[in-house]
């Protein structure tokens, strides 16, 4: 402003002194005697011309001030917009000093907050903590074989309930996700999950409460297009699962259909972004964890550890850029050599398809379907109902006559979202095995006629987020399982799920 009043106060001292320049002039041309006038008539014409130049630069001085007199009262307005009103009798300076003094106390507030929110960690690296606290209540009609998370029907028998009720916070999770330095050009970071499903303890309300459990612990490696991810992780040739929130320990549909097994492995993934999607190209090896050693205390190889070769995996995929709309397919495959205690050697193997698409523009149709063998150790299938009584022949004789056996399934969503708080679920899975060849050999082993044949669940949901820190779900879910002989076995649920995630 100041630099502004100077500037004007030249102007006018400029016009001012032209004007007396010019009147000069004039005057001068008028004392010139008349004797004279011819000699001077040259120096009259300069005059003359001095006087016009004067006129039009004294009309520019005085647009220019009119100008000055605009662009002032635009640079007022334009500040008082961004400062807002200014006190009557403020300088300048006080005015400008006002905003900057806000942004400092929401700065400081801001500062304050985080560090109530702050993770301490032992080094000098971000750490963040992340879970959900999911309390589950329900209902169940019919008999299953896992109260708080059943995965198959069981038969119903007189001296039985055929019915229960129950609560549980066992699928709550807490998670903790470091990131670490750049190594080599690469982002690395690093994330552990526990939930509670490790067991039942002992004691007075030590059913609903659950014994912690590992569930993820992995390192990642990620560069612009490629990334290395390695620790007890996903299957990653099973990337997707269906959305409910009374299943979260172990995935929605994980013993009808969804191949799941957490195990640990090592891949690499290779990105091929294009304009229209991205090409994805996933290879790794995975430690095969399938048909364990029942009644040891100790860990023992199982028979694809025993091997001595890992179980090598591949995935093939391709996704848009959308994710409103997004479209995804992918293909995969497995192969894992497996020797087992009475010195056979099976191989597991596995086939798959993958997909998510949008049908409408709120329904989203998503699913898997799977083919292979010897897979009872990644999931999808339906377990024993009961544990075998002689863990020796097992080994021996039960585990090589589930793994000759072919099994197939798969599983489908449809997701209706009615806006970014509100949805709808319906998922049905499948996962079976050959029931005549199951049928064979349960004829040689009694033990075999306890694993299911096939099995089948359904369910259904509404999922409410009123908040980005709360939920609410309510779920009706049936169970329907086949035995290798006799009719299917059945079992209706009916569940509430209230979530907190921090």
């Amino acid at each position: 402003m100041k630099r502004e009043f100077i500037s004007t106060a030249g102007v006018l001292m400029l016009a001012s002194c032209l004007g007396l320049l010019a009147g000069a002039g004039s005057v001068a041309a008028q004392s010139i005697p008349s004797g004279n006038r011819g000699e001077d008539t040259e120096v009259l014409q300069e005059l003359k011309a001095l006087r016009v130049a004067l006129e039009e630069t004294r009309s520019e001085v005085l647009r220019s001030r009119a100008e000055i007199r605009e662009l002032r009262s635009a640079v007022e307005s334009l500040q008082g917009k961004l400062t807002g009103p200014i006190e009557p009798g403020a300088t300048p300076a006080q005015a400008q000093a006002a905003p900057a003094n806000e942004q400092l106390e929401l700065l400081n507030a801001r500062v304050e907050e985080h560090q109530q929110s702050k993770v301490e960690s032992a080094s000098k690296f971000r750490l963040k903590l992340s879970g959900m606290l999911l309390f589950n209540a329900f209902g169940t009609a019919g008999k299953v074989d896992e109260l708080d998370m059943p995965r198959v029907a069981l038969s119903r028998s007189y001296d039985s309930p055929h019915g229960t009720i129950g609560a549980s916070l066992r699928n709550s999770i807490i998670g903790l996700t470091g990131y670490g330095p750049t190594i080599a050009g690469a982002r690395t970071s690093a994330d552990l999950q526990m939930d509670f499903f490790g067991g039942v303890p002992a004691g007075y309300a030590g059913s609903a409460s659950g014994l912690a459990r590992l569930r993820l612990g992995r390192v990642r490696f990620d560069w612009t297009n490629t990334s290395i991810i390695g620790g007890v992780d996903t299957l990653f040739i099973s990337p997707d699962s269906p959305t409910t929130y009374m299943s979260v320990a172990e995935p929605g549909l994980a013993s009808a259909g969804n191949l799941w097994t957490w195990s640990p492995s090592l891949r690499v993934e290779h990105r091929f972004e294009t304009r229209p999607s991205t090409f994805r190209i996933e290879a790794g090896v995975i430690d095969p964890t399938g048909y364990a050693n029942y009644g040891q205390a100790d860990r023992s190889p199982s028979p694809g550890e025993s091997s001595r070769q890992p179980a090598y995996a591949l995935r093939l995929s391709s996704a848009n850029h959308s994710e409103n709309h997004r479209m995804l397919f992918g293909i995969s495959g497995l192969y894992s050599p497996q020797r087992f205690a009475d010195g056979s050697e099976i191989a597991t193997w596995d086939g798959a398809v993958d997909w998510q698409m949008p049908v409408f523009s709120h329904l989203e149709f998503s699913g898997e379907l799977f083919n292979g063998r010897a897979l009872d150790g990644f999931g999808g299938l339906g377990v024993a109902t009961q544990a075998p009584l002689n863990p020796y022949r097992y080994s021996y004789f039960s585990a090589p006559a589930l793994a000759r056996i072919r099994n197939a399934g798969g599983w489908g969503q449809l997701k209706w979202r009615f806006d970014a708080r509100q949805e709808m679920n319906l998922a049905v899975g499948y996962g079976g095995r050959y029931s005549k060849s199951l049928r064979n050999a349960a004829e040689s082993d009694a033990y075999l006629l306890s694993v299911p044949a096939r099995n089948q669940i359904l369910f259904a949901n509404y999922i409410l987020r009123p908040r980005s820190d709360l939920l609410l779900s309510v779920e009706y879910r049936r169970l329907k399982t086949y035995a290798v002989n006799g009719p299917a076995d059945t079992a209706d649920r009916i569940g509430v799920a209230v979530g907190y995630l921090f």
